[in-house]
């Protein structure tokens, strides 16, 4: 047999080659060979042959046993029980098959059951150590669960009747829901609720009414269906999803968020966020498909009923927001998408359309509409062909069609304002939409309506219209007008401040090539200027102000604006204030952007610059502000305006308001402030090291680049554990691995080798963790490196990592040259170079004597090369080639002699004789050491007693 249980002997096999064996016995004895030899895949897949062609049942539970053995290895225990229970349905005396179940039942956390088998194999081998060993603990371990269970059926009990008792004080109710919330997040508490009459007593306390209990009833449940498909399908049948819609649509922020959490917990675990294998309980909790529809229907009657908060509205959207589109566009299943299309299109519009100026509108936040727009963006994104897109956009146009009214000027500005909310969504749908007849001729009606309600739809319809400016052709051939005309006439603050950020984005089409400047000399500036006068006016509504921020974003393109801009700490405050109102995270990051000049620069090459000017096209031209010294002293400004914390606090905001544009934009400008290497302290003390972590790990390809670029920077010159306090630190191992892709440039790749290099410095954990992340190949490559600041960074990387024991057996590992590198990298000219590779030498002949004798295989030029480094000019590169010596002597007998008898005898006695300095004591006494363990091992004798 192929398995040892208690101290049998293991048998295994080698692969068939010819696949072709049709006799089970041979076929069981390849298995059984690629079992002795690891190779677990082919042993099964020999076993499986074997027991499709065997008829004879004594043969056949042997092979079952064997297989039974190969599937404990895998961490396949289902199928190990499977196997082993077909072995004993042959011979109930299989004690090898007993014992292998015993086994697998055990991982699976069936200790009755495993307990059982054990008892007998005892029973059959009364003698057996092994078999005794596993009786007593599984023993022991049944009698603990079954105390742990009764104390935790009697506390559950416990803190449901201090919940529901009128006599418990405050204090007490707090302290058993906090309790009853921490036992939910354990898997063996969260059951033992569940067995105990947990969920209806939940409703109840949810039934109360009282805001503190719902919120311990909603979180409790919340803890309960985590990742558990069973108990997440009991909680959508026994509460309710019409329950839980109408907790989350009460005005209470922090009940509102707890529900949406629930929802989201028992979204993720019906759709396949839970991996446990239920076994024939499987079929119950499998099909949640119908579960999963009845919860997308919910959301999206929520958002358009009034008896919803804003607050709930909100949430109702994010959850469609994260669950509707699908996460991996390589998944060709749009079928979510298309479902809340043909469902809930036009209700997301009508929330879309909402002017909350006007009677009898839904309640909403600041933040719905926006959040809408997102909606409506990501699900049209998520979209595969062209008749799906066409199918949206007919939805939309046939809405805001049925809205347009000759009699009724209210439904003609929910019409415009619903073509606003698909213009900052899918724009090219808004786009398209906009240019049908009749919507410009209302843009016009209602920019000369005496009601200031429709003047501010219509011009925030405008700005929204020219934010694609390449795109936006026919707002931008009609509009330009009516904004002016706007501007000049009106006295109303608030609709000059939204005509004028029309014009602003319309007067940064050239973006910042210079020859390109849309208004005269000076008018952007006086622009500028007076966004910056009503973003520093406390006195006006913070929507108004907002509008301001939306200006600055577009006028800064223009470098004279950026300077202004900077030198007006007020303003920059002022914004930063703002900033905290996630709906302006996006303007707030672009014009950061635009005054660290952290955009995207088109490489200009000379040569097409002059063929260009021949052909008479145009060339962009580069405005003088926007030269390094006047970025790096806009940077400078901006930092110590406290730009930051700022960012800090930006990269905190709910994932539906903070796109993945927005976050590459803060990514960017983040890079832009550490560019400096003595500002990257002040980047630290603010925040910014544990804020950049959410931006490497999430966002777009080139927001993660960015924003891992500048962690790079931050760990290769602070210490990690101040930049990255606590468990954040090993979350920054993985941006900065990403960093080595070759596709990555040497600027980036050297960055990223120096800041491992301080994480391989700190602790063994981290070292393990760089090595997970598949680490190890990339800095060996780049010890190759012919750039020489690439190779050293690499090679002091390697330094720290060997001290790690994964590290250390590849280095023993016969049939590489990794070893060889590293000794001929000692013998290079780079000092520093040197001192790295002699470090990592030092360390590895030091944990393992095995490669202190390899050394003398991988290359003839071993001994010269240790020569050199022991009568280096450098202490420190002296001081480690002594080690290393050292290590060889006290590694092998043989190898001790040679290397006295060589040269390096007289070396050593020559430092050894050295008088003490404090700058080469180390490698005098690390020469003093050599000659002494020389001595021990009698290879010298001293002169004279």
């Amino acid at each position: 047999d192929c398995v040892q249980y208690c101290g049998g002997q293991t048998s295994i096999c080698c692969p068939n080659k010819m696949g072709e064996i049709a006799d089970p016995v041979q076929l069981k004895e390849e298995g059984n060979k690629h079992f002795q030899a690891g190779e677990i895949d082919k042993a099964i897949e020999c076993y499986t042959k074997a027991i499709k062609s065997c008829k004879d049942k004594t043969a056949l539970a042997v092979i079952y046993r064997n297989r039974s053995a190969c599937f404990l290895k895998k961490e396949n225990y289902n199928n190990a029980v499977s196997d082993a229970s077909k072995a004993i349905d042959v011979d109930a005396a299989d004690i090898k098959a007993l014992y292998r179940r015993c086994q697998a039942l055990e991982k699976l956390g069936k200790l009755d059951m495993a307990f059982k088998d054990v008892q007998r194999c005892a029973t059959i081998e009364p003698k057996n150590k092994t078999f005794l060993e596993t009786l007593r603990r599984l023993g022991a371990e049944i009698q603990q669960k079954l105390k742990t269970t009764f104390s935790t059926d009697s506390r559950v009990q416990n803190m449901f009747d201090i919940l529901f008792s009128d006599e418990s004080d405050k204090e007490k109710q707090e302290k058993a829901a906090n309790n009853l919330i921490v036992l939910a997040r354990e898997d063996a508490g969260a059951e033992r609720i569940f067995q105990n009459n947990g969920m209806p007593l939940l409703v109840q306390l949810i039934d109360t009414g009282k805001p503190e209990m719902i919120l311990a009833a909603i979180r409790t449940l919340s803890g309960m269906c985590t990742g558990h498909r069973a108990r997440a399908t009991a909680i959508i049948h026994t509460v309710g999803i019409s329950k839980l819609c109408s907790v989350m649509a009460v005005d209470n922020e922090e009940i509102v968020l707890a529900t949406a959490n629930l929802l989201q917990c028992v979204y993720d675990s019906l759709s396949g966020g839970d991996k446990r294998n239920y076994g024939k309980e499987e079929a119950l909790v499998l099909d949640s498909s119908k579960d999963l529809k009845d919860i997308l229907l919910a959301l999206l009657e929520m958002i358009t009923s009034k008896k919803v908060s804003g607050h709930g509205r909100d949430q109702a959207l994010n959850l469609l927001t994260k669950n509707v589109p699908r996460k991996d566009k390589k998944n060709t299943d749009n079928t979510k998408a298309l479902f809340t299309i043909d469902h809930g299109l036009k209700k997301i519009l009508k929330v879309c359309g909402q002017v909350p100026d006007l009677p009898d509108q839904l309640p909403l936040t600041e933040n719905t509409q926006l959040i809408a727009s997102v909606l409506l963006n990501k699900i049209y994104d998520d979209l595969r062909c062209d008749p799906e897109r066409d199918n949206f956009r007919d939805i939309c146009d046939e809405y805001i069609k049925s809205k347009f009214d000759p009699n009724d000027m209210d439904k003609n500005i929910h019409a415009i304002n619903t073509l606003s909310g698909l213009l900052q969504g899918p724009f090219d749908v808004g786009n398209v939409l906009a240019g049908r007849q009749g919507v410009m001729e209302m843009m016009v009606a209602l920019c000369g309506s005496e009601r200031e309600v429709d003047q501010l739809v219509a011009v925030e319809a405008l700005i929204h219209a020219s934010t694609k400016t390449s795109k936006a052709s026919f707002f931008i051939s009609n509009g330009v007008t009516l904004l002016k005309d706007m501007y000049k006439k009106t006295k109303n603050e608030k609709i000059k401040i939204r005509a004028l950020v029309g014009l602003c984005k319309l007067g940064s089409a050239g973006g910042d090539d210079y020859s390109m400047r849309q208004f005269a000399e000076g008018s952007t500036e006086k622009l500028a200027k007076q966004c910056r006068k009503w973003l520093c006016n406390p006195t006006l509504d913070v929507r108004t102000r907002k509008w301001a921020v939306e200006g600055l974003a577009y006028l800064t393109n223009d470098a004279d604006v950026k300077d202004d801009f900077v030198d007006d700490e007020a303003a920059m405050r002022a914004m930063f204030e703002l900033s905290k109102d996630k709906t302006i995270l996006y303007a707030v990051a672009c014009t950061l952007v635009n005054c660290t000049n952290s955009y995207d620069k088109k490489e200009i090459i000379p040569e097409m610059v002059q063929l260009a000017k021949f052909s008479k096209q145009h060339v962009p031209e580069q405005h003088p502000k926007d030269k390094k010294d006047f970025i790096e002293r806009r940077v400078k400004k901006l930092l110590k305006a406290g730009v930051t914390s700022a960012l800090t606090v930006m990269v905190k905001a709910d994932s539906s308001v903070l796109t993945d544009q927005t976050k590459e934009m803060l990514a960017r400008v983040f890079l832009a402030l550490a560019d400096d290497i003595k500002d990257r302290g002040t980047i630290v003390a603010q925040g910014g090291g544990k804020a950049l972590i959410p931006l490497a790990l999430e966002g777009t390809d080139k927001g993660k680049i960015k924003a891992s670029h500048a962690l790079a920077k931050i760990a290769a010159v602070s210490n990690p554990e101040m930049a990255f306090p606590g468990e954040r630190i090993y979350e920054v191992v993985r941006p900065l691995v990403s960093l080595l892709n070759t596709e990555r440039d040497g600027l980036e790749n050297f960055e990223a080798l120096l800041g491992l290099t301080n994480l391989a410095a700190l602790n063994d954990k981290l070292r393990v963790k760089i090595l997970k992340e598949k680490a190890l190949p990339e800095i060996e490559n780049y010890m190759f490196e012919e750039h020489d600041q690439i190779r050293q960074a690499a090679t002091e990387c390697m330094c720290n990592l060997v001290c790690c024991k994964e590290v250390q057996d590849r280095y023993l590992e016969d049939g590489n040259d990794k070893l060889k590198l590293l000794v001929l990298l000692c013998g290079e000219d780079d000092v520093q170079l040197q001192r790295a590779a002699a470090g990592a030498l030092a360390m590895l002949t030091a944990a393992q004597k095995k490669l202190a004798v390899k050394i003398t295989k991988v290359t003839g030029q071993w001994l010269e090369i240790i020569q050199r480094l022991c009568i280096h000019d450098n202490p420190e590169i002296q001081h480690r080639g002594l080690v290393t010596v050292f290590n060889m002597l006290d590694a092998d007998e043989q190898l001790a002699k040679k290397l006295i008898e060589s040269e390096l005898l007289e070396i050593l006695t020559f430092v050894a004789k050295l008088e003490d300095n404090p700058k080469k004591q180390d490698a005098i006494n690390a020469a003093r050491t050599c000659l002494s363990r020389a001595m021990d091992t009698g290879l010298i004798k001293p002169f004279s007693n």
